[in-house]
């Protein structure tokens, strides 16, 4: 259901704007992204498990907040984003 160290390295390395960036809104809604996708596929399976259903809509509202931050603060970085992500907004 959560993610491994070595795929979070990964998206760390993929998605960082920096040699040292662990922490910018870019790796952050990556890393959001490849959870809800678990969260999503656990939840088809097991279709009354209510916990984690929040908990995957507490990740899809922290996402959209993290979305909204980069949308105002730069526009192109939020475009590249949610094309390489393949998001729909």
């Amino acid at each position: 259901m959560s993610i491994t160290s070595a795929r979070k390295a990964e998206l760390i390395n993929e998605y960082a704007t920096a040699p040292t960036d662990t922490g910018s809104p870019e790796v952050q809604v990556a890393i959001l992204s490849e959870r809800i996708l678990n969260l999503t596929e656990h939840l088809k399976e097991h279709k009354k498990d209510y916990h984690s259903r929040r908990g995957l809509l507490v990740m899809v509202g922290q996402r959209r907040r993290l979305l909204d931050y980069l949308k105002r603060k730069d526009q192109s970085r939020y475009s590249t984003l949610i094309g390489r992500l393949g998001l729909r907004r």
